[in-house]
């Protein structure tokens, strides 16, 4: 503090003796000393420990200062504050102290030198920060939405060796954890690691906030893990706020058999379900479209004497809607009414969102109309829904004037759902640019960007193949705070492997588990799938046994990637080894299955094993056109073509249509034996039925998995055609066949 003058000094007992005095009015007689009054001097006065000892009269004071003298506080000096809070600290006044921190963060401009002058406190600064003025400093911070300033107090205090107090490092924690920045759930993480070391007593809150945290970004199994060790390591007891956070997460990923086997351990602790979890279940029921099972849940609610409420059955009908079952819906809201629960706008969007999903314009207008009449204000998410159907409808200059009307006549501003209905129906129309152009527009507005639109402007990136830009926005993502999953991860690695960039894949892949993203089926099915198809199939068999490691059930699609890897290598036996091994356990295979086994063994060259294969097909399965294609295939290179000949029949028989690829096979042979006359009669017979089948070969062969082969593969088919077409012109039959073969 600087030494004041002889007259500063006399004038400062002076207004100090006027402070501290019994007189009513006392800051209106400060007044005549205005223009005496020094920084230096008002320092003094703030300090004085006279004055402190009325810590009312000191506020009251230096808020009189604030505005009547603002040029005796320094721009870039918070001691003035500081000297004030301590004298308020030192006598309880905690509110008081916060409040003024909080009113200084706010509004000045230079808030940042308090957390500075705290941080490396100098001479000025005597005595050195307690713990009372750090805890404070940092609850005010965290009051103002600053909990990266507020962590630099928090470390700050650990270097010093001042304990924290749990409400402070519970305080801290929720901050984090609501921050939106990628990097605040590691940064929760460090501080509870820090209240471990240093013998904080941690309570259930603080295991709440993390678990919380780790659901919010979709880490489940560090949730789970953190349940863990509060009851193992901690000897905390998780409560229904604990068990209720993990279930509602599990509920929104449909992962209901961890649901059940959570609910058990809950009951297990003896804590009973209360209408949160009900309705947790109802979810998740629900999110996997089992509604009599949510309808069973809730009746099991009214059995043990816990009324559905107005979220239960908001959930309900945006189940129903969802299954398409509007009607059902709108009959449940008249029950709700009926039990005097009045709809609010959640159930009114979800029904008007409903009907407009099953084209019932009219229906979803009468409802808008409903609503109002009830007295339901119409809200961000209604005008969204509006924006979405028209831009669904395509009606862009439609959805311009909408969008002018609503923030003119209703004060409507655009948010991160508006931006994502446009950016989509850019999309819709092929219009990337445009859709672009609305990503740096949010960005302009400071609107981030949340998951689903994110992955939606990567998923366009790489179908446009500018997997470059796509990855850039991936690693801007992390910068900007964009929360990222499984399903971001999964675009990128798809998008590579389109690209035939297997090494990027496998990079994006190892990315995500290091930063501790658990994939989903799908994510495995994307890196399975890629892999497989570049010839990588051992390598997906470690994915596919990492899979079913992790406690998740493979689909379909993991399997039958799997056996089309070991085909497409030539290694039919171990395709038919690992497809043996799957049917003893969940896999049930199809069609679609069968066929890529029974084109495995006809492309090795394996014929008769195929034909006995195909036997057992036929025995056991309505098999399909596909698998009697593959078949007389087989038979036609082969040169077998009375056995080709009576398969045809058979399908004509069993009411199976032939298609292109059955006819290719057989007119290929005619030609090479030289059978012009066979060939001309067989494409004048299905000429009426097909167009060019040159022009559609490529597309035909698209959809058929089973039967697809290499490019050049597929050229020799087509070569197929134009051979027969060029032998039909050297005959003079060109005219007669120029309409149906060629575009």
């Amino acid at each position: 503090m600087a030494t004041l003058k002889p007259p500063e000094s006399q004038l400062l007992k002076t207004l100090t003796s006027i402070l501290t005095s019994e007189k009513t009015h006392l800051l209106e007689t400060l007044n005549p000393y205005i223009p005496q009054i020094t920084q230096p001097l008002l320092t003094s006065l703030l300090s004085s420990p006279s004055l402190a000892k009325k810590p009312e009269t000191l506020v009251s004071f230096f808020q009189w200062a604030q505005t009547s003298i603002p040029e005796a506080f320094p721009s870039d000096s918070p001691l003035p504050l500081i000297s004030v809070v301590r004298s308020l600290l030192s006598h309880h006044k905690f509110a008081d102290a916060k409040s003024l921190l909080v009113s200084y963060i706010r509004t000045s401009d230079a808030s940042l030198s308090l957390c500075n002058s705290l941080l490396h406190p100098n001479l000025h600064l005597s005595p050195p920060p307690s713990k009372a003025l750090f805890d404070i400093a940092l609850s005010a911070y965290l009051h103002e939405g600053k909990p990266h300033v507020a962590l630099q107090i928090f470390q700050k205090m650990i270097r010093l060796k001042l304990k924290p107090n749990l409400l402070t490092c519970n305080t801290l924690l929720i901050g984090l954890v609501r921050y939106p920045s990628s990097f605040s759930l590691s940064s929760a993480r460090e501080v509870f690691d820090d209240m471990v070391k240093i013998g904080v007593s941690l309570d259930v809150k603080t295991f709440n906030v993390l678990v919380n945290g780790y659901c919010l970004e979709s880490k489940l199994e560090d949730a789970l893990g953190m349940l863990e060790r509060m009851v193992s390591e901690f000897k905390v007891n998780p409560d229904n706020v604990t068990y209720n956070t993990i279930l509602k997460a599990m509920s929104k990923k449909g992962r209901l058999s961890d649901l059940k086997e959570l609910l058990l351990d809950m009951k297990k602790n003896g804590l009973v379900p209360n209408r949160v979890t009900y309705n947790n279940l109802v979810y998740g029921y629900c999110k996997l479209g089992s509604l009599k099972e949510a309808f069973q849940i809730v009746e099991l609610m009214k059995q043990t004497n816990i009324l559905p409420d107005l979220c239960t059955y908001n959930i309900l009908i945006n189940g129903l809607c969802n299954a398409g079952s509007i009607r059902e819906g709108l009959e449940l809201m008249d029950a709700m009414k009926s039990l005097k629960l009045q709809p609010d706008v959640v159930t009114y969007n979800t029904l008007i969102d409903g009907c407009f999903e099953l084209g019932l314009s009219l229906e979803a207008r009468k409802l808008m109309e409903q609503m109002e009449n009830d007295g339901v204000k119409a809200n961000q998410v209604t005008h969204n829904i509006s924006l979405k159907w028209l831009c669904k409808e395509e009606k862009r200059e439609a959805v311009t004037r909408k969008v002018k009307e609503l923030v003119d006549m209703h004060g409507f501003s655009p948010d991160i759902v508006t931006y994502h209905t446009l950016i989509k129906a850019y999309l819709k129309v092929g219009d990337l640019s445009g859709a672009l152009e609305m990503m740096r527009e949010m960005g302009k507005k400071g609107i981030k960007m949340n998951t689903i639109t994110l992955n939606t402007i990567l998923d366009a990136l790489c179908k446009e193949r500018k997997l470059d830009e796509a990855h850039n926005l991936l690693n801007s993502a992390h910068k900007r705070g964009y929360i990222v999953d499984e399903v971001t991860y999964g675009t990128l690695i798809m998008g590579y492997f389109r690209e035939e960039k297997v090494e990027k894949a496998l990079e994006m892949w190892d990315e995500m588990k290091r930063i501790k993203i658990t994939p989903t089926v799908s994510t495995f099915n994307s890196i399975i799938g890629g892999l497989c198809y570049h010839g990588k199939t051992e390598l997906a068999m470690e994915k596919f046994d990492e899979l079913t490691e992790s406690g998740l059930l493979p689909d379909d699609s993991a399997f039958n990637s799997i056996i089309l890897g070991y085909c497409k290598e030539g290694r039919v036996k171990k395709a038919f080894e690992f497809y043996n091994e799957s049917i003893k356990h969940s896999f049930k295979p199809d069609n679609y299955t069968c066929n890529i086994l029974l084109n495995g063994l006809c492309k090795e060259g394996m014929t008769e094993k195929a034909l006995n294969f195909f036997n057992t097909l036929i025995e056991e399965r309505e098999v399909d056109t596909v698998t009697y294609n593959t078949m007389i295939s087989a038979f036609c290179k082969d040169k077998k073509l009375k056995e080709a000949y009576d398969l045809l029949s058979e399908m004509e028989e069993k009411g199976l249509e032939p298609d292109r690829f059955t006819y290719n096979s057989i007119i290929s042979l005619l030609m090479e034996d030289g059978k012009l006359s066979e060939a001309d009669e067989l494409l004048k017979k299905f000429s009426g039925k097909f167009g060019s089948m040159k022009r559609d070969l490529q597309v035909e062969t698209e959809k058929n998995p089973a039967t697809s082969e290499s490019k050049e593969e597929l050229n020799t088919e087509a070569i197929a055609y134009s051979d027969v077409i060029d032998e039909l012109c050297s005959r003079g039959r060109l005219k007669e066949h120029s309409r149906s073969y060629t575009s």
